[in-house]
């Protein structure tokens, strides 16, 4: 059963409000990742504490630079559970996580965080991780 949407609201503002689109259905998921060109970072988005304490916080000051994905996009698990199975299909070989963090370049995705790694970690660990990322596929 999805979480109440009153609850979620600030968090999916969070994202929406810093550039992110949020993708609600499966349809609109395979319409933006199998977009061929550029780069594309996916935030799977969560109510729990380590999605608001790093991975929501790093993933925007990793976005604060010059170097970027072209496309910001997010789904909300236990919210949108559609489009988020369906995004996560496109995540293998990775097991589902949440929150998850994904970078695709051309199609291919190419850096993968998953839960474990943002778990213990600050803000400014993720966004140094994506930074990373970033410059080598950006």
């Amino acid at each position: 059963m999805p979480y109440p949407e009153m609850l979620v609201a600030p968090m999916r503002a969070e994202l929406t409000s810093n550039g992110f689109v949020e993708l609600k259905t499966p349809e609109e998921v395979a319409q933006a990742l199998n977009e061929k060109e550029g780069t594309t970072l996916v935030m799977v988005n969560s109510v729990c504490g380590c999605a608001a304490g790093s991975a929501r916080p790093g993933v925007l000051r990793s976005i604060s630079g010059t170097k970027k994905p072209d496309r910001l996009l997010t789904v909300f698990a236990g919210q949108d559970l559609e489009a988020t199975n369906k995004a996560r299909e496109f995540f293998a070989p990775y097991p589902p996580s949440s929150p998850a963090i994904a970078l695709f370049r051309n199609g291919e995705l190419v850096h993968f965080v998953e839960r474990h790694h943002i778990e213990g970690r600050t803000a400014d660990m993720i966004a140094a991780n994506l930074e990373q990322a970033y410059e080598s596929f950006c």
